[in-house]
This record gives C-alpha cells, structure tokens and sequence, in this order.
C-alpha cells in the first residue's frame, strides 16, 4: 500500500469575506437635489452615497453603487451582488410598482434586501401604495429622506454581525 503524495498545486484558499453592500438606485433617482426638491429635498445622489459610504464604514464594509434608468441594468446589477454583496439596498424608483423582474432578481439572489423610499410612498397617489418588492425584501423604509439609506445600511450590518456571532 503506498501512501498518498501530496499535491504540488496550492491548498485551495477560503473564500473571501463578503464585506460590501450594494446600493441601487432606479430610474430618476440620476435627478435627485433638483427634481421635486418640495418631496425629494435637495440632496443629490453623490450626497446619498457619501452618507451611505460613512454608514458602511463605520461597520467596516463597503458600499457598490448602481443608478440605471433602465430595469435589465438594475437586474444584471442585482445578479452581479450575489458573487460579492452581504446584502442590497434597493430604492427602485417607479420599478417598485412595476418591476416584476426586479422583485425576481432580488428573490433568485438570496441576499438580504431593503426597499427604501426618500418619500412615504403610502401618503402619495394610489399606485405607489403597491410594491412588488416588499414581500421580497427584509426590511422596507418609506418617509425618512435620505436618512433611510443609512438605516438600511445599519439594518444590513446588524444582520451580518449577528450572523458572525
């Protein structure tokens, strides 16, 4: 009987901890501090990502960023994260009330997602009372401005810390 000789090629490394939070941002979330400053206030989408990029940080991740006005790049975007995210920060925009695609991306990827949304979507036109997304999604924030990007990222954090213990 011979021993086992063994392998010349390297051991295999673990895989790399996932340390970063992908943060998504749908159609006409581009126009943020200009359009509709009355609902939106006037921060801008490089402000909400600075805010998100110091929330994940004091947690020591990293923050992705995608803002697309077109759904497939939101989709590709979302499939993407599963090879690299702890978890996705969604505001869809309009996608929430439509995107069937969306909320199927977001489901096939297994992360844990939260819908956010500047507005109270609840306390606007009839249609935005709908989301596609909600059932899919761990956590949903409507109505807190911009702050509720950085309680999404805390959220997401918490979830993983927990999961470490």
């Amino acid at each position: 009987m011979t021993e086992p000789t063994p392998s010349s090629s390297p051991a295999p490394s673990a895989p790399a901890a996932r340390t970063s939070i992908l943060v998504v941002n749908g159609p006409n979330l581009n126009l943020l501090g200009t359009r509709e400053p009355e609902k939106y206030g006037t921060a801008t989408l490089g402000d909400i990502e600075r805010l998100c990029a110091g929330a994940a940080d004091a947690h020591g991740l990293e923050c992705d960023f995608v803002q697309s006005n077109h759904e497939g790049a939101l989709v590709d975007a979302i499939h993407e994260a599963r090879h690299s995210a702890i978890g996705i920060v969604i505001n869809a925009g309009a996608y929430t009330h439509t995107s069937v695609a969306i909320r199927d991306a977001i489901s096939a990827v297994t992360l844990p997602a939260v819908e956010v949304h500047i507005t109270n979507v609840h306390a606007r036109e009839p249609f935005r009372h709908h989301s596609y997304l909600s059932d899919v999604c761990r956590a949903v924030i409507a109505g807190a401005g911009t702050l509720g990007y950085r309680f999404a990222i805390e959220y997401l954090a918490e979830l993983t810390r927990e999961r470490v213990l």
